[in-house]
């Protein structure tokens, strides 16, 4: 199979992922360019942040037109991000292969673990959330994760903002996609050289698909439970996250 047909379909699942449940597409994205199209650890995270920043602002934008996105919370929450995002970025492209790989597999296995565990889903503002000082720290701590891994976050933004913003899912799912946004431009803005090594003949594609599968993401999600999506995707983010492990330490 090609390349260019190999990136479409990534590119159409990391969509559908990341409009359907505001996060994970990141972590499909970065095992995809790896194995599939061949990437280096380091190149496969610069170019998840471009492919996930560009298909997060169109899946935020779906959100905000349904009026599911809380811009001024989500936006404080992304500024604690903005500068561990950027110096994670920086710091990434020193890590060796082999630790690059097993660090974005823990990840994905606790992101995987996490979703499968009965949610608390917030119900609005008097679900009573925490103070301002743990939303920052929550906000920065994804923000690094951004920067590090290559991923946005959304897999962890949006359980962070039902339980500690007490946002009700919708609005939480929306919300995430702002914070990924930021923080993967904040990333990106550190990773200026290796930019230049992207192929974007296999990037664009795969951005697009991607883009095209955030549309369909936001209308699978008002058709099916959100539990399913989840579970469904935590599965598949189980194996794929074992497979990346065991080659790590292989």
């Amino acid at each position: 199979m090609s390349a260019l047909v190999l990136a479409l379909i990534a590119g159409a699942v990391v969509g559908v992922a990341l409009g359907a449940l505001g996060g994970g597409g990141s972590v499909l994205a970065v095992p995809a360019l790896i194995y599939l199209l061949g990437f280096t650890p380091a190149a496969a995270t610069t170019a998840s942040l471009i492919i996930v920043t560009a298909t997060s602002l169109t899946a935020l934008y779906a959100h905000a037109r349904t009026g599911d996105v809380r811009w001024r919370a989500g936006a404080l929450f992304a500024a604690a991000g903005l500068l561990p995002a950027a110096a994670a970025g920086a710091a990434a492209s020193r890590l060796p292969r082999p630790a690059l790989t097993a660090a974005f597999a823990v990840v994905a296995a606790l992101a995987a673990v996490s979703m499968l565990r009965p949610g608390r889903a917030g119900t609005g503002p008097a679900a009573g959330g925490a103070g301002p000082a743990k939303a920052a720290g929550t906000g920065a701590g994804l923000g690094a994760l951004t920067g590090l891994l290559g991923v946005g976050g959304g897999f962890l933004a949006v359980p962070a903002l039902v339980t500690v913003m007490a946002f009700e899912m919708r609005a939480a799912v929306g919300t995430s996609l702002l914070v990924i946004s930021a923080n993967s431009l904040a990333s990106l803005a550190t990773r200026g050289a290796t930019t230049a090594g992207v192929d974007w003949a296999v990037i664009g594609p795969f951005t697009g698909a991607a883009i095209l599968g955030a549309w369909d993401g936001k209308r699978l999600a008002a058709k099916v439970t959100g539990t399913l999506l989840q579970r469904t995707f935590a599965v598949v983010l189980l194996a794929v996250a074992a497979f990346m492990l065991v080659d790590a330490l292989t």
